[in-house]
């Protein structure tokens, strides 16, 4: 059984990987909302972790970084602040949360860390000058700490495509738009949380422990391929 922290864990891909990771291992879910999910092995966190201090957890094997945002702007809308809100949350955040854990995770069983990216660092695409600004420093982060903390800590990003959660709600809000959102990706389709919530669970296993400082794609072949 596997001690891991989630951070943003109530909702969407958070939410996801709780509920995948809920039966063989013990959770700790760190989050200003809290979680309609009850379990023995659930312990659940009410904060901010931007703002307030994160709890002390004597065990942890994994650390698993959730929290996310979609700023989409033309760089004419998008303030300093906007560019200052997604870089707090992408890549302060996380900072905050391994510089917090990092002393526990080294004496933690194969311990490995998971963050997230967004396929628009590869991938240009209009609007999205805030958040991929922030991703991109995620995906730096993931390349410097897999050198530093190799060989006793693993730590990936994965860089998912559009997924279907509250965070996308406003992109895919009727049937029209999911279609178009659908038709969009070679492979003719968007991620579910489930999908995503699977990766995770490869990527924290021992089937992994080749992986490190890598950011794994997962986009229906949007950028990967052109039909």
């Amino acid at each position: 059984m596997k001690n891991i922290v989630v951070i943003g864990g109530s909702r969407g891909i958070g939410r996801s990987i709780l509920i995948d990771q809920l039966k063989s291992n013990r959770i700790y879910n760190i989050s200003r909302s809290l979680t309609d999910l009850k379990h023995v092995n659930l312990t659940h966190f009410s904060l901010d972790v931007l703002t307030d201090q994160l709890p002390d957890i004597e065990n942890v094997d994994v650390l698993i970084y959730c929290p996310g945002s979609i700023t989409l702007k033309s760089i004419s809308g998008l303030s300093v602040d906007d560019f200052r809100n997604d870089f707090e949350i992408n890549v302060i955040g996380a900072v905050k949360a391994i510089q917090k854990y990092l002393p526990v995770l080294k004496k933690g069983n194969k311990p490995s860390i998971v963050l997230f990216s967004t396929v628009a660092v590869k991938l240009g695409m209009p609007f999205h000058a805030s958040i991929a600004t922030a991703k991109a420093g995620v995906e730096g982060l993931v390349k410097s700490l897999g050198a530093e903390l190799a060989p006793f800590i693993r730590i990936n990003a994965i860089a998912p495509t559009i997924t279907e959660t509250s965070l996308s709600a406003s992109i895919l809000r009727n049937d029209r738009m999911r279609e178009n959102m659908a038709e969009r990706h070679p492979m003719k389709s968007y991620l579910k949380p489930d999908e995503v919530a699977g990766m995770v669970d490869f990527l924290i296993s021992e089937r992994a422990n080749s992986i490190s400082g890598q950011i794994v794609q997962m986009d229906y072949g949007l950028v990967s391929f052109k039909l």
